[in-house]
């Protein structure tokens, strides 16, 4: 007998496990914690097997239910796809995309990956670079969607996040700090030098490049520190007192006007990942 499973289901199944926690899924789906229990109960009727284990809180998935998610995300992205298809809403055109160093190695795989699967006629251009150069193609005309830095009172910020100092413990106890930082322009570069010229710390530049790998090579290295948030490396100095406190910065999208319904996704996946760094 042919079992049908409800994409309804398939999809507040894989929301579960995306969001870690049914409480958490609930944003994703928009149906309440009691109803996505009962979802799943009949999701394991159907396929008479248990797809997750409790641990306190945690739901960890059997065997089952890794198997299950993969059949999943297929199942529904070929539901997606056979939507959009029909709808005639395919985006002509390249999704011209673009990412500061910082969210390229942290976000990029993964949205693209999404993206990629619910679109997959759709030509990807994606740009590394820093924030003002990007925001110059925006204003240019030249980018559909950005993800870049920006101050805290940016009114595209979609969070904001401490600005840290990393590197190791023992920089800080030498007579003159040795920094290591990106060319400008650097929003992180500005900050700590004006922190450290306010506090009369003593500081000179050991090493700058334009290459975020070079700079955190640097910092693990021991050659100086930097400034950066704590994506960026977890190296948080011991000694953080001993420095000048730093502002917050913001995590900025922009979409350009009037997007085309596919650019509108796109971004949405950008916001959703940003959100849960």
């Amino acid at each position: 007998m042919v079992v049908n499973l409800p994409t309804e289901l398939l999809r507040s199944f894989a929301a579960i496990v995306d969001a870690g926690s049914m409480l958490r899924a609930t944003e994703r789906v928009f149906v309440t914690q009691s109803a996505l229990s009962l979802q799943m109960k009949r999701l394991e009727d159907l396929v008479q097997m248990p797809l997750f284990n409790r641990d306190g809180r945690r739901l960890i998935l059997t065997p089952a239910g890794q198997s299950m998610l993969g059949h999943a995300r297929e199942i529904l992205a070929a539901n997606d796809r056979a939507v959009l298809a029909l709808s005639g809403d395919v985006l002509v055109g390249p999704a011209r995309i673009g990412f500061v160093q910082d969210f390229a190695e942290t976000l990029l795989s993964g949205v693209l990956a999404q993206f990629t699967q619910l679109n997959p006629e759709t030509q990807l251009q994606v740009r590394v670079g820093g924030s003002a150069e990007l925001l110059d193609l925006m204003q240019a005309d030249q980018m559909d969607v950005l993800l870049c830095m920006g101050a805290q009172n940016d009114p595209a910020a979609i969070r904001t996040a401490p600005m840290q100092w990393l590197g190791d413990d023992d920089l800080c106890r030498h007579e003159v700090l040795p920094l290591a930082v990106l060319e400008r322009p650097c929003r992180f570069r500005d900050a700590a030098l004006a922190a450290l010229e306010q506090a009369g710390r003593p500081h000179r530049i050991v090493l700058e490049t334009p290459s975020l790998a070079a700079l955190r090579a640097a910092v693990e290295s021991g050659l100086g520190m930097t400034c950066r948030t704590t994506h960026f490396m977890d190296k948080v100095i011991g000694a953080e007192e001993a420095l000048p406190s730093l502002p917050h910065v913001a995590y900025v999208r922009h979409v350009r006007g009037n997007p085309h319904p596919t650019i509108s996704r796109l971004a949405d996946l950008i916001l959703t990942a940003a959100l849960e760094l």
